[in-house]
């Protein structure tokens, strides 16, 4: 397993586990993230979509969100964060959810409206990427996008969602879209 760190707020400098299997948020990209979010992430209700060990749900409820929705569909990336919010207290403030994530949008249309943060961070150049981001143009609310995924893979051109900006670090894009 491997370890990984909250950047900031209350759990600052803590330890999250990650499986092996999973690629977690690289910490400058984590960084990056969450100073373009910057203190509006408190009090905010997020979803934290494909999330692994939940190092960007966890992150945000660091920093203040008020509750986390974390929904992946892989089983040890679901136990691995169960563990980090037990250890981190945070469990409290967070609701998991196992399942498909695109089903889980299109199943769930208030939960989407009453976000005011999405992270998706889908397997790299994987097609769900496309289809999580056209569900989301369809139900989001006025809330902030932030898809983490490949430089070779160009996401969809959305009606609602307008891309924001976009940086690079190394292989990793991150393009935050607004409403």
């Amino acid at each position: 397993m491997s370890k990984l760190r909250v950047s900031g707020g209350e759990a600052r400098g803590r330890r999250l586990k990650a499986p092996k299997n999973i690629r977690p948020t690289q910490g400058m990209v984590k960084q990056a993230i969450f100073n373009m979010v910057g203190p509006s992430i408190e009090g905010a209700e997020v979803l934290d979509l494909f999330a692994g060990s939940g190092a960007l749900g966890i992150e945000a409820l660091s920093r203040g969100a008020a509750r986390v929705t974390f929904v992946d569909q892989q089983p040890r990336g679901l136990a691995i964060l169960r563990q980090n919010l037990d250890a981190l207290g945070f469990k409290e403030r967070a609701n998991i959810v196992r399942g498909d994530v695109v089903r889980w949008l299109e199943a769930s249309p208030e939960a989407v409206r009453a976000a005011r943060f999405v992270f998706l961070d889908p397997p790299y150049d994987d097609v769900v990427l496309d289809r999580a981001l056209k569900v989301l143009d369809r139900e989001v609310g006025d809330a902030t996008v932030l898809a983490e995924h490949s430089r070779r893979q160009q996401p969809p051109t959305l009606s609602r969602l307008r891309v924001d900006r976009e940086r690079r670090y190394g292989d990793t894009m991150v393009t935050v879209y607004t409403t």
